[in-house]
């Protein structure tokens, strides 16, 4: 049993060095289906079920230490990437495409809790997934943090969010050869020519690891000096916001130029979700089937409502299924589904899911808020 902190710290660095060495020398078609943050997430509860982390005072503390730190860092140099100015250089149909998939989910998510009748841990859990399907696994992360959400329920969002995000890709990826047949349902063909080469926010020239490092810890430590002093909600939330705004504000200035940010922030991510699976021990998985059954529910939803919307607004197939899984997906899997229609698109769907980032934590926050304010004036959902 590991009983210091510093050997629980390292053996989760350890964990989280050799999965992703295996996914980056091996290229597993494995790794397609299981995402790594899943992987990490899974044998870090595992180590924890098994009994090897005790959970005394010391590991207690710098757990919450670490995330605390981390998070903050994390969120910064993920929203270094965002470039508003190309974003907004997609297009009256993408843009529409994008708010209707991001507006469509949080919507959805809603409907899903009166229906399943949602308690207030659910509630939470499900604010953190509307962080993940509206941003990526960051975003649930922060989303989650400054809900509480237990590490129990994370992990069943956590698995949600894999299971109904695989089969959701896999959805999208087989409509692709019926575009022709969806854009003259919903009239969109003469509309295609915005579909031009759109720059993208990607950074270039030589790494500059160590000067993101300083940068993001400077921005964990100022939010979380001004979250001491300015409280929204609580700690953990200003906190969040605190550091968003930064990273808004640096995506603006010279400082997203400096290459490496995505990595550096995924290192981070890799910890983050190794340091939460390290705190659930889950006995067993009885309520796992309503967790994804409301997922799926609320991708139906979702679905019914984007297929709607490109009827209204006349959209094309690829500007709705790249914009639903910019947000489902995250930059992983649009850039992939974009090329799949074009080659020449693949920047389209790294832009839409960088600005995912920043919507994310907002929108699952939101989302949340809404969730817990109903369960909490009732006890349950209404």
């Amino acid at each position: 049993m590991i009983d210091s902190p510093l050997v629980y710290l390292f053996t989760l660095a350890l964990l989280v060095a050799a999965v992703s060495f295996l996914q980056i020398k091996t290229k597993w078609k494995f790794f397609s289906y299981v995402p790594v943050v899943v992987l990490i997430y899974a044998l870090a509860m595992l180590l924890a079920s098994l009994g090897v982390f005790e959970q005394n005072k010391e590991i207690t503390t710098i757990y919450k230490l670490t995330k605390t730190n981390l998070l903050p860092a994390m969120l910064f140099l993920m929203l270094l990437e965002v470039d508003f100015k190309h974003f907004f250089k997609l297009g009256k149909s993408l843009l529409i495409a994008y708010s209707l998939a991001a507006l469509s989910i949080a919507f959805s998510f809603i409907i899903v809790a009166y229906i399943f009748d949602f308690n207030k841990e659910t509630a939470a859990a499900f604010g953190a997934l509307a962080g993940s399907w509206m941003g990526g696994t960051a975003n649930m992360i922060a989303v989650g943090s400054a809900l509480h959400v237990s590490e129990d329920a994370f992990a069943y969002a956590l698995v949600v969010d894999s299971v109904n995000y695989t089969l959701w890709v896999m959805l999208l990826l087989f409509l692709v050869p019926f575009a022709k047949f969806f854009n003259r349902f919903t009239k969109s063909e003469e509309k295609l020519a915005y579909l031009d080469k759109i720059g993208c926010a990607c950074s270039m020239g030589a790494k500059r690891y160590w000067l993101l490092i300083v940068l993001a810890l400077g921005a964990s430590l100022l939010s979380q000096l001004v979250a001491s002093k300015l409280v929204i909600l609580n700690t953990t939330t200003s906190i969040v916001l605190f550091s968003t705004l930064l990273g808004v504000i640096g995506s603006f200035t010279k400082l997203r130029f400096i290459n490496g940010s995505s990595e550096v922030a995924t290192t981070m991510l890799y910890i983050l979700i190794a340091l939460i699976g390290s705190r659930a021990v889950i006995e067993n998985f009885n309520g796992l089937g309503m967790y994804v059954l409301a997922g799926f529910v609320i991708l139906l939803i979702h679905a019914l409502i984007m297929l709607a919307g490109a009827k209204i607004f006349k959209l094309d197939l690829f500007s709705i299924s790249v914009a639903s899984l910019a947000n489902i997906g995250g930059v992983a899997s649009a850039p992939i589904l974009a090329a799949t229609y074009n080659k020449a698109l693949v920047s389209i769907g790294v832009l839409m899911a960088i600005m995912g980032y920043l919507i994310g934590t907002f929108g699952g926050l939101l989302v949340g808020s809404v969730l817990l304010y109903f369960t909490t004036a009732s006890g349950n959902f209404f």
